[in-house]
């Protein structure tokens, strides 16, 4: 083989090859975390969502184990999840989802554009998960200074997150019982994180849990 054609042959196999290593690592880090449960795997395995994280609680003051039990909650961790799709007759699926909410935090179009005009990030995006715990913790910080919820309150920073302030304040939520059990899960999947966090802060922070 000419020594042009190897070398044409050789840069398209560099192409490929390149290409394949970039989906893959498109898939990891786009790729829900493998145990979801436990917020030291999570940051150990998501190298740059502690950091994020972090920058959020900063911003806003919301603490970590709190924006993340409720991300967890909202779409386990997934960068692209939507809400299921509409049914007639509770069986046969329609065209349409229930609601437009998208993304690692399941915000809904007219919310999203809310933070980006007020929270300081024009070009953020649900299916980003710095934009996405960022927003999560500034919609705490918006529920304590409208509601007076505790950044701390797990249980009724959720239940506004999901019925909105105006729906929070008029009690929605007291009518769905599913709802509030829900927000005691979150509340202790938060608790939980908490207690977990307490134990590898150190090494996050120090970045000890990744060898290089």
């Amino acid at each position: 083989m000419a020594a042009r054609e190897y070398s044409a042959v050789s840069s398209t196999y560099t192409v490929i090859i390149l290409a394949l290593c970039g989906l893959l690592l498109a898939g990891c880090a786009t790729s829900p975390p493998s145990s979801p449960g436990n917020a030291c795997s999570i940051f150990k395995e998501k190298s740059g969502w502690y950091g994020d994280a972090e920058k959020a609680r900063k911003r806003w003051g919301t603490p970590v184990h709190v924006t993340m039990a409720i991300m967890y909650h909202e779409s386990s961790y997934r960068a692209n999840a939507k809400p299921p799709r509409a049914k007639l007759l509770w069986v046969i699926p329609l065209p349409w989802r229930v609601s437009d909410a998208y993304g690692y935090p399941q915000a809904k179009d007219g919310t999203w554009e809310w933070y980006k005009d007020n929270g300081g990030r024009w070009g953020a995006d649900r299916d980003d998960f710095g934009d996405a715990i960022d927003f999560i913790a500034w919609y705490a910080d918006v529920s304590h200074k409208k509601l007076g919820i505790s950044k701390w309150d797990t249980r009724n920073q959720y239940l506004a997150y999901h019925e909105g302030h105006g729906g929070y304040q008029r009690g929605s939520y007291k009518s769905k019982g599913w709802l509030v059990k829900r927000a005691a899960v979150v509340a202790s999947t938060a608790k939980r994180y908490q207690s977990q966090l307490s134990s590898c802060a150190g090494d996050l922070s120090s970045g000890s849990f990744w060898p290089f």
